[in-house]
């Protein structure tokens, strides 16, 4: 089971950050191509930070759950208490880029530079570098060599999968392990589409799981639900998480694990591909 908390509040396009235009990823759906600030856009994001990350960091808490934090650097900047927590609880951080913007328009040099400087400022903010990577949408062809060149441990950037599993590099002769996310058991759906219910993501996210952990009987499985401090952490949504966290924990054999953890145990026992006979 793994749980990854999307930190993405503060690092978002911004006029006032310099950017050309306003965060077109808006709750109530208003987006104007015209260099100006979208002020309410703004603090529905920053109701993640003041409000949705502390409610999210309880429940965990109270459930002894671990999680993957895929942080936007600067948010962790500019919410220390997120990194502390995210330390103090013995968490991993996934990289989720310097900010959360976009990088397919980076040059090579540009990208790697965003990349080294993601991992700077995760490793000041939290005590430790980031092993896995998660862009936010789109990438560049030289983006998972970058991260292998970095140090990188895994990528996240694939849906393809209900399980880990070891991809090609282009421009490099090593494998890299891919940690494969999930769309749809996000609580994103609860932001695009107004009719998708808390109710709705919590019978599709148990519906998931019981299917996955059937399944897990004979090979192996691994469930992805992604989460937003701005979206999950809202007070008519955290119970819907309450309430699948107590339902998956009444299940024999479950492994709450973070993708570093995962990615490790996957690299351990099963061989890269050319080692295969």
């Amino acid at each position: 089971m793994s749980v990854v908390v999307n930190v993405e509040e503060g690092s978002e396009y911004t006029v006032k950050d310099g950017d050309k235009g306003m965060e077109p990823v808006d709750e109530l759906m208003v987006h104007l191509k015209k260099p100006m600030r979208n002020y309410g856009n703004e603090s529905n994001y920053q109701y993640g930070i003041k409000e949705g990350g502390a409610r999210i960091i309880k429940l965990l808490d109270d459930s002894n759950i671990r999680a993957t934090w895929a942080a936007a650097a600067v948010s962790l900047e500019r919410a220390p208490y997120l990194a502390e927590a995210i330390a103090r609880r013995g968490d991993e951080t996934c990289s989720h880029g310097y900010r959360w913007i976009h990088q397919f328009r980076m040059s090579e040099d540009e990208e790697r530079q965003f990349i080294r400087d993601a991992v700077t400022s995760i490793e000041k903010t939290t005590g430790n570098r980031p092993l896995g990577w998660l862009s936010r949408y789109l990438l560049t062809e030289n983006t998972r060599r970058l991260l292998q060149e970095e140090g990188f441990l895994y990528h996240m950037d694939d849906y393809s999968a209900d399980a880990p599993f070891w991809d090609t590099v282009s421009g490099s002769d090593e494998p890299m392990v891919i940690v494969p996310y999930a769309l749809d058991s996000n609580d994103m759906k609860m932001w695009v589409s107004p009719s998708y219910t808390p109710e709705a993501w919590l019978k599709y996210a148990k519906d998931t799981f019981d299917v996955l952990y059937e399944e897990g009987a004979e090979q192996p499985r691994m469930m992805s639900i992604g989460l937003h401090l701005r979206i999950i952490g809202r007070p008519g949504r955290i119970w819907a998480l309450k309430e699948f966290f107590e339902y998956v924990k009444r299940k024999p054999d479950v492994w709450f694990a973070t993708r570093q953890d995962i990615a490790e145990h996957f690299q351990k026992h099963i061989a890269k591909p050319q080692e295969i006979k």
